[in-house]
């Protein structure tokens, strides 16, 4: 029923529906590092973009089924992610953001000139093996995304993150290994980027290392903020208006662009918390589940 319905859409519409879905992926993964553990991340693309090259290659290489692709793209940027996350993450504020600034360009550059991504020529991606049409897949990653973000912040975890984003030294003195946490979170980050990239990667059918840019991070930044950060709905909001802003816009021709700044700024000087910032969701998504909310914090380490 749900293929049949899907088919049924406009293409045109159903591209945008699928842009939209994968963006949404995108800014849940950069929501929990920035909007739950308050750390500033400029390289979100990295990690879109290691995530579509390891999709493609699994697929070009391996052809191994589609959701397994997901899973290890998901995989390979959560463990690059974890091995650069340790060292910078003892960074804080503008330091932290050039440093993720920095490893974006450095990702970049580097599968420019790697032979097995074909340099600046990028990779020709092969339908992914599925017994599902790409909408439906995007769907279901959506949802468990979703699912996923409200766990995280009703968890010990994400109380954890929370305190480290209102006040880190607090929390170290709680007992909260901030260093262990802020690590972990960048990771589930880098996961979901690289599941979002792995969707990507398949649906559009070609990636080029270029358009993983610095303006690729900041659109996905422009979505949490926009939405409210460490709000999942925000999140939700910001990358449907964001993604489907472009193409409503079109009309406007070269000042499309121009409208789409002016109407971001307008947002952030009436609304600077965010559409939807203070929003409680992951505990609203949780009592519709029938789930209780955990306790604030974890327990101290080594007790």
């Amino acid at each position: 029923m749900l293929e049949g319905l899907i088919n049924s859409i406009d293409p045109y519409i159903l591209q945008i529906l699928v842009n939209i879905g994968i963006a949404v992926i995108l800014a849940l993964g950069l929501n929990v590092i920035t909007g739950m553990t308050g750390q500033l991340a400029l390289g979100h693309a990295a990690f879109m973009s290691i995530g579509a090259f390891s999709g493609a290659l699994l697929s070009l290489k391996t052809g191994v089924p589609f959701s397994i692709n997901l899973l290890l793209s998901g995989t390979v940027t959560a463990a690059a992610a974890a091995v650069i996350g340790w060292p910078i993450l003892r960074l804080t504020g503008d330091y932290l953001a050039i440093c993720t600034l920095a490893f974006a360009e450095i990702v970049k550059v580097c599968l420019l000139n790697l032979e097995i991504t074909n340099k600046a020529l990028g990779l020709s991606v092969p339908p992914p093996r599925s017994p599902l049409p790409m909408p439906l897949t995007v769907l279901i990653c959506v949802c468990l995304a979703i699912v996923a973000s409200a766990f995280i912040a009703n968890s010990r975890f994400g109380r954890a993150l929370t305190a480290i984003r209102d006040d880190e030294i607090a929390a170290e003195s709680m007992g909260i290994n901030c260093a262990r946490y802020k690590v972990q979170s960048f990771a589930i980050s880098a996961f979901m980027a690289g599941v979002g990239g792995s969707l990507y990667a398949h649906f559009l059918g070609y990636i080029n290392p270029s358009d993983f840019g610095f303006h690729k991070s900041v659109d996905m930044l422009c979505m949490v903020v926009l939405g409210g950060l460490g709000s999942i709905p925000g999140a939700l909001l910001g990358a449907a208006l964001l993604s489907a802003a472009p193409e409503f816009l079109r009309f406007m021709a070269q000042y499309r662009m121009l409208v789409y700044g002016a109407l971001l700024v307008s947002l952030m000087v009436f609304r600077p918390n965010g559409l939807l910032g203070g929003v409680d969701s992951a505990a609203m998504l949780l009592r519709k589940l029938g789930l209780r909310r955990r306790c604030a914090l974890p327990p101290r380490e080594g007790s």
